[in-house]
């Protein structure tokens, strides 16, 4: 066993010492072990690698500002890192922006540009090569969403509804956020118009401080952002979630859909996760039971309130909700993967 997953061994059993192995081995990326779980993805997205181990299709999709010619880039081997190389030959000399990443589960959930909204104008694709960075040792790019940008499908296949039970995780980063709506990844309206409590179940990553963070803190949190608020706990636990400013942040939100949910964050080059929540849904009405619509944004509110920014290099959607110990063997697998930022963003 290596040692960065010697180091997110929390409780000692033998199923986790099985679990962080599998997550830190060779072959296994993030999706097989949500599926070795019994909560397999419905949604997977990264610029940067495969989440499968046998994933050899397209990760996301360049548009030339020069001529509109469009190019797929996809991985070096299957269940490899992004082919860069294809990108930078491609848009030498020119401007590039990602106007599709590519659901690399079952269920072909691909993002575009999002539409108009009820609190946003209609999105922009972001810069192709604002975020270079390196994962194992590999030249790769992230995603870099500024104000306007985001991405959206509303017609998905698989997503939960309802209150059913989901679980959603991505690697996002403290460099640059800012305390506007929203920079989200999950589970939102297919409206694109707020429709009320409980109908949101994203990931929001800012410095916009939500029930039960830390007042004592300025963030960033990893929150839950579940329409009409944004929630570090359901308020019963005030200072519980003192924020992550890592360079490399890794951040879950996981909820059963009718009573309860959890939040935790990592540093997405060493260590475990921190649980800074787990407990009942919010009780301020609307929140119990949710009642998720399908949809999936990332980069935007559910409304498609879209002046934050941040980082995103990977994420999925899973069916059921996962356990602490696949939790912990994705964490192991997201810090073995090496994720180093090699340059200034300008």
């Amino acid at each position: 066993m290596c040692a960065a997953a010697a180091a997110v061994l929390a409780s000692g059993s033998l199923a986790d010492v099985f679990w962080t192995a599998h997550a830190a081995s060779a072959s296994a990326r993030p999706c097989d072990i949500y599926a070795a779980g019994g909560t397999p993805c419905v949604a997977a997205y990264s610029t940067v690698r495969a989440l499968y181990q046998n994933y050899d299709g397209p990760l996301y999709q360049v548009t030339r500002a020069l001529d509109g010619a469009r190019a797929n880039i996809g991985v070096l081997e299957p269940g490899g890192f992004a082919d860069a190389a294809v990108q930078d030959a491609f848009c030498a000399n020119a401007v590039c922006t990602i106007t599709r990443i590519y659901d690399q589960s079952p269920d072909h959930n691909d993002l575009g540009v999002g539409p108009i909204g009820g609190s946003g104008p209609t999105d922009l694709a972001a810069n192709a090569s604002a975020l270079p960075v390196t994962v194992d040792g590999h030249h790769v790019y992230g995603l870099y969403i500024q104000p306007g940008d985001g991405y959206r499908n509303d017609v998905t296949r698989g997503v939960a509804v309802g209150h059913q039970p989901q679980g959603t995780y991505m690697v996002t980063s403290a460099i640059d956020t800012d305390s506007l709506c929203c920079f989200d990844f999950g589970n939102a309206e297919t409206s694109g118009g707020d429709a009320g409590n409980g109908h949101m179940d994203a990931i929001s990553f800012t410095g916009l401080r939500g029930f039960g963070a830390d007042p004592n803190s300025a963030g960033p949190w990893v929150q839950a952002d579940l329409e009409g608020g944004l929630f570090a706990s359901n308020g019963a636990r005030p200072g519980s979630n003192a924020g992550n400013t890592h360079a490399f942040v890794t951040a879950i939100v996981n909820s059963d859909g009718s009573t309860m949910y959890d939040v935790k964050d990592g540093n997405a080059q060493s260590g475990s996760l921190t649980t800074d929540y787990r407990g009942p849904l919010p009780d301020l009405g609307g929140y119990v039971p949710l009642e998720q619509e399908g949809a999936i944004i990332l980069g935007i509110g559910g409304d498609n309130s879209n002046q934050s920014s941040g980082f995103f290099f990977e994420g999925a959607l899973t069916a059921g909700f996962p356990s602490a110990v696949t939790d912990n063997a994705i964490q192991a697998n997201i810090v073995a993967t090496g994720y180093q930022r090699v340059a200034p963003v300008s």
